[in-house]
């Protein structure tokens, strides 16, 4: 079998992007998605996803982690499934699919910019670990001191984390390492540690907005401009007495990279 695929980033966070609108892709088959993720071994990527079509649906996005097994929500990975189903012509500009956290929806603009509705969030806990939230995936949030993020060891602390007591029965987290702006219209720097990939990526879309949530708490208003690695996003929001949130958005690029074949 000969599997044709697209490769896909959106702020370096990168994804093997397959068509199986067919449901020809053998999905059960946890070691074939992690070898084509293996970047030694493979076509190499954070993660692999399938466009699918389902009824009521523009489309389903159906989430691999580099480990092989199903993930939860990708918020980078969805605003590069939108720009891939757009590149198929399943869509024009605007999408309404539906994600392992439940629908979605997703405009692109003139720029190819790609804006995403992510799921609503009704509230943050304060642990000794940090800041604890779920935007679709789950998320701690940890605030460092001025110009020590860049030197942080993320792989370290955040493999820490992620297999701490705190967090092993919940079936672990992701951990985003944070530097607030020293003024007001510079980015909220980001770097994050992925479960399922098992270290440090270039950037994470859930894990943005978690910190543009969190930081609200700090006095960030939406939109937040956040930096990681990888490059920029931004994170709306609409902030509610109770702690909640929702319209939140993420917005930034996707761009395709390269499409190949490869024999499985």
């Amino acid at each position: 079998m000969t599997l044709h695929f697209h490769k896909y980033q959106g702020t370096a966070n990168d994804f093997v992007m397959v068509d199986d609108r067919a449901r020809t892709f053998p999905a059960d088959d946890h070691a074939l998605v992690r070898r084509l993720c293996d970047r030694r071994r493979g076509i190499g990527a954070d993660g692999l996803i399938l466009l699918r079509i389902l009824p009521g649906y523009d489309f389903e996005m159906v989430y691999f982690n580099a480990d092989g097994h199903l993930g939860s929500m990708c918020g980078n990975g969805g605003r590069c499934t939108v720009a891939f189903a757009r590149q198929l012509g399943v869509i024009t500009d605007k999408a309404h699919f539906l994600a392992a956290d439940g629908p979605h929806e997703a405009s692109v603009d003139a720029d190819g910019r790609v804006h995403l509705r992510m799921m609503d969030v009704a509230g943050q806990q304060e642990l000794p670990d940090g800041i604890f939230l779920n935007t679709g995936s789950p998320h701690i949030v940890r605030f460092l001191a001025a110009s020590t993020l860049a030197e942080y060891d993320v792989y370290g602390e955040g493999r820490a984390v992620r297999y701490g007591d705190t967090f092993r029965e919940r079936g672990g987290t992701n951990v985003n390492f944070v530097e607030a702006p020293q003024a007001a219209d510079q980015p909220w720097q980001v770097r994050t540690y992925e479960r399922g990939v098992e270290d440090e990526t270039f950037s994470c879309g859930t894990g943005v907005t978690a910190v543009a949530l969190a930081a609200a708490r700090r006095g960030a208003a939406s939109p937040v401009p956040l930096r990681t690695l990888g490059g920029d996003l931004s994170v709306a929001f609409q902030r509610h007495a109770d702690g909640s949130f929702t319209d939140v958005y993420l917005s930034g690029p996707a761009e395709h990279v390269f499409a190949g074949s490869i024999a499985l």
